[in-house]
């Protein structure tokens, strides 16, 4: 995506990045995540306007830590240290950083607050703040100055005499320290002076430019899923090439109940096009047969996908080019700080799923943006609000909600399940109160009695989360009636499953997918 400025973020590691990432975009500035050795690279790719340094787990001393490459301060762009950044920054720079006895982990207050700082500014002594670090900086670099501390008298917060390179040793991200957004406010607008011009519409105006300087004359096949993230790319498309795309709509047997009608009858209302229907059903599940391993299945069905789209592009003229809509945190979880697969939490069957030999180069237009920032797109390019608002749906569908083996009756099973609680969750009036809600097909079986006879079937799990962009969230308090009309529904309508059992686990340390 064409951008006049951004904010370069370093990853060290820290649970909290995305969470950095976040509150910058709510101010209406762009900002990107990169690796903490991929600095000067991301940099040389395009000059950020000011750089962030995230927080990590690791002690600065620990062998291998990741260390700050001083490259990265010569931009001459203003710097921000967030926990380790501070350390990194202190240690790159001469300062001293040395272990503590005892690791500070949640609330604390600043004792003290210089009032000449540029990042503290409207911050005063007594603010809380939230705290998680191993090290700490005793001594600051030369030509710096301490403008923060704590009772103890740990360095809080540091910033060079000119104020360009400033840090904290807390969180100015997380909702625990109440000031958070203030400081980070005083870093993008006083420090780095930067202009909140960031929005869904110039992300059309740069990104549609770019789509067709790219593209050319050349055509577009758009991998089309129904979800709320490829409805929004093929908007998004149509808007930069016009008849030139052409969205392909291939039913992989994984999608949910109806809903192979339900979205080419929308696109047909909406854009006022005929969807390229493929069933490759199966296909698809031929492909799947034996296979269990999760990230073994996510391999099978994106390869399986880019084939199927090769294989249709062919019968257009003049295709180059395979659209997809891969979010942010899709690149995310899908690439480690470390930029290796070493921290990778799962590959995304459009990122890491795909295979290495493509004939078709790849558009992603919305990989740089959040879910809730993608609902804001499709508002402002007029998509329906039902579809907007449509639970996210993973890419290898039913498959990574089915545990174990995906076969025909499986599906079957689960899309009747997955319906029933849907439907109950709109009648209660819930479904927008819910981020993501869907059932999981448990890979055992449990004994019940129906009817006075003996029955061993299935179990089926009901998962309800709340979030914000999907990168964290907590499990939805569902209520106790809805609950019971759920499972009441499932266990008499559904023949084969039993049992349901509601999933009251959090991300982190779930994952909001159970595969």
């Amino acid at each position: 995506m064409a951008i006049s400025s951004y904010v370069l973020i370093l990853d060290f590691g820290s649970q909290y990045t995305q969470l950095i990432a976040r509150r910058i975009r709510e101010n209406r500035v762009y900002c990107e995540i990169h690796p903490f050795n991929k600095g000067v690279d991301a940099a040389r790719d395009h000059m950020p306007a000011a750089v962030v340094l995230s927080g990590g787990p690791a002690s600065i001393y620990d062998e291998g830590a990741p260390q700050l490459d001083k490259d990265v301060l010569d931009l001459g762009v203003p710097v921000l240290g967030i926990c380790y950044g501070l350390q990194a920054l202190a240690h790159t720079l001469g300062g001293t950083v040395e272990r503590a006895r005892e690791r500070e982990y949640g609330g604390a207050v600043l004792a003290t607050v210089r009032p000449d700082s540029v990042l503290l500014d409207g911050i005063t002594p007594g603010a809380r703040v939230w705290m998680s670090h191993g090290d700490k900086v005793v001594r600051v670099p030369e030509g710096f100055v301490g403008s923060a501390g704590t009772a103890d008298a740990h360095i809080a917060a540091m910033e060079s005499e000119d104020s360009r390179i400033s840090a904290v040793q807390f969180h100015p991200e997380v909702v625990h320290t109440p000031d958070g957004e203030r400081i980070l406010r005083n870093f993008l607008f006083k420090i780095a002076r930067l202009k909140p011009d960031w929005s869904m519409a110039s992300f059309i105006e740069s990104t549609t430019a770019e789509v067709r300087a790219l593209t050319g004359t050349s055509h577009v096949v758009a991998a089309l899923s129904g979800g709320v993230d490829s409805s929004v790319m093929v908007a998004l498309l149509h808007t930069a090439v016009g008849n030139r795309l052409h969205p392909i709509f291939v039913n992989n047997g994984l999608l949910r109940k109806n809903e192979a009608d339900e979205v080419r009858s929308a696109f047909r209302d909406f854009l006022g096009v005929d969807l390229n229907y493929v069933d490759a059903s199966e296909r698809f599940l031929a492909k799947l047969r034996g296979v269990t391993d999760p990230e073994r299945k996510r391999k099978v069905i994106g390869e399986e996908f880019i084939r199927v789209f090769e294989e249709e592009a062919r019968r257009i003229p003049d295709v180059h080019f395979l659209a997809q809509g891969t979010l942010y945190p899709d690149v995310i979880e899908s690439v480690s700080f470390k930029g290796g697969p070493s921290a990778t939490i799962k590959s995304h069957h459009n990122v890491g799923g795909l295979p290495e030999r493509m004939d078709l180069r790849l558009i992603e237009p919305l990989r740089e943006l959040f879910k809730d920032e993608v609902r804001e797109l499709g508002a402002e390019l007029g998509l329906p609000e039902d579809l907007i608002w449509r639970h996210p749906f993973p890419g290898p569908g039913l498959a990574v909600r089915i545990l174990g083996e995906v076969t025909a009756e499986r599906v079957a099973l689960l899309q009747e399940a997955d319906a029933i609680a849907i439907a109950e969750i709109r009648k209660a009036g819930l479904y927008r109160d819910i981020w993501q809600a869907f059932v999981v097909l448990l890979p055992v079986r449990s004994v019940g009695v129906m009817g006075d006879e003996r029955t061993y079937e299935h179990v089926a799990a009901l998962r309800a989360v709340e979030a914000r962009d999907g990168m964290t969230a907590d499990w939805f308090r569902m209520p106790h009636e809805v609950l019971a009309t759920i499972s009441n529904r499932i266990i008499n309508e559904v023949r084969g499953i039993n049992r349901v059992v509601y999933d009251v686990s959090s991300k982190p340390p779930s994952t909001i997918e159970w595969e």
